[in-house]
C-alpha cells in the first residue's frame, strides 16, 4: 500500500499533540517536550490547519480535547509506540530476524525464558522480542509477528500450531499439608483454595472430577499463576497449578502435589500468528523450535515423584 504523504504531518507536531492530549496542558507538554509554550502551541495549531479542525477547545487558561481529538490522540499515540518500538528493534538487531511475541506473563518468565538461552545460542541473528498481556492477544491492535495462545483452536484470521496439553493438579506446601492433615479430596473443601480470576470454575470442575460435592469454595482470588504459585510456597492455601510451570518446586519438594489424577485441561498452549501477512524465515524456525521444546517438556522423565507426595483417597 501506497502512502499519501499529504496525510502524513511531521513527527514534531505529532510529539507536540500526543504531550499535549496526555497532560491537558500547553505548558505541561512544553516542559516534557524542552520547548516553549508558544512553541507547542503553533505546533497545535499547525496540526489543525493540517487537518483542517480542531483538536482542542480552549476555554480560558485551559484546554481539553474536542470528542475527535481524544480519537486521533489515541490513534496517534499508538502510531507513536509502533514506531518506537521498531526503531529499538531494528537497533538491537540490524542485521534483521526480529519477532515480535506475545506470550502470558507467568509462562513467558518461567517456562520460556529460561530456554530462550538455547535458542539465542543457536541462532545469534535471531531476537525476540516478548510482550506479555494477561488479555488476549489482537494482531490488528499489538505489534506482533505471533503469540502463544492458550486456549480453544479457535482464532479467526490466525494460523494455529498446538504446541502441549495442560495438566492441572494439586499442590501446596509440606507445612501446609502437615498442618491440615489431608486424607481424601473432601478435606481440600475445609481449606483455603487459591483461585485464578481468569479461570473462576477451576476447582469446582476438579471437585467435580472426584466426584465430590463443592458447596463452598473460599480463597483469594489472584490475577496470574506466578502470585499464586508463591502464595502457595508460603503456606496460604491449596492452588491448582499447571504441572509444567512449578517442575523446580516439585522436584525440590517445597511444593508437593496431592495426588489425584491431574486434570487435564480442554484448552492447550498454541502458536499462532496472523495470516495477514506471509511468516518471515525467523518466525517460521521460532514456530519449530518451540514446538521442539513443547515435546521435550512433556516427554521428558519426570523428577518430581523422588520427593514427597500425598496421596488423597
Amino acid at each position: 500500500m501506497t502512502i499519501a504523504r499529504r496525510f502524513l504531518p511531521s513527527t514534531s507536531l505529532l510529539y507536540s499533540f500526543e504531550a499535549s492530549a496526555r497532560h491537558q496542558s500547553f505548558t505541561a507538554a512544553a516542559d516534557e517536550l524542552n520547548l516553549t509554550q508558544s512553541a507547542v502551541s503553533r505546533h497545535i495549531r499547525a496540526l489543525e490547519s493540517h487537518l483542517g479542525a480542531e483538536l482542542f477547545l480552549r476555554e480560558r487558561q485551559t484546554v481539553r480535547l474536542t470528542r475527535a481529538g481524544e480519537n486521533y490522540a489515541r490513534e496517534i499515540r499508538e502510531a507513536l509506540k509502533h514506531i518506537s518500538a521498531a526503531t529499538l528493534a531494528f537497533r538491537a538487531n540490524p542485521a534483521g530476524g526480529t519477532i515480535n511475541l506475545g506470550v502470558l506473563p507467568t509462562l513467558g518468565t518461567r517456562w520460556l525464558t529460561p530456554r530462550l538461552v538455547r535458542f539465542m545460542t543457536e541462532h545469534p541473528d535471531i531476537t525476540v522480542h516478548l510482550h506479555t498481556r494477561l488479555q488476549p492477544f489482537d494482531f490488528s491492535g499489538d505489534p506482533l509477528d505471533a503469540a502463544i495462545h492458550f486456549g480453544l483452536p479457535e482464532w479467526p484470521g490466525a494460523e494455529l500450531s498446538l504446541l502441549m496439553p495442560e495438566d492441572i493438579v494439586v499442590v501446596c506446601s509440606p507445612g501446609f499439608a502437615d498442618k491440615m492433615e489431608f486424607s481424601s479430596c473432601e478435606d481440600l473443601l475445609t481449606a483455603p483454595l487459591l483461585h485464578l480470576v481468569s479461570r473462576p470454575n477451576a476447582w469446582e470442575q476438579w471437585f467435580i472430577t472426584q466426584n465430590v460435592k463443592a458447596i463452598s469454595l473460599h480463597g483469594p482470588l489472584f490475577d496470574q499463576f506466578s502470585f499464586i504459585i508463591v502464595a502457595a510456597l508460603h503456606g496460604a492455601g491449596c492452588a491448582l497449578i499447571p504441572r509444567f510451570l512449578i517442575q523446580e518446586e516439585l522436584a525440590a519438594g517445597t511444593l508437593i502435589e496431592l495426588l489425584a489424577p491431574p486434570l487435564r485441561s480442554e484448552a492447550a498452549y498454541y502458536f499462532v500468528r496472523p495470516m495477514t501477512h506471509t511468516a518471515s524465515d525467523s518466525v517460521q524456525l521460532f514456530r519449530k523450535w518451540l514446538a521442539q521444546e513443547a515435546v521435550y517438556n512433556n516427554t521428558k522423565p519426570s523428577s518430581h515423584f523422588s520427593r514427597r507426595t500425598l496421596h488423597l483417597s
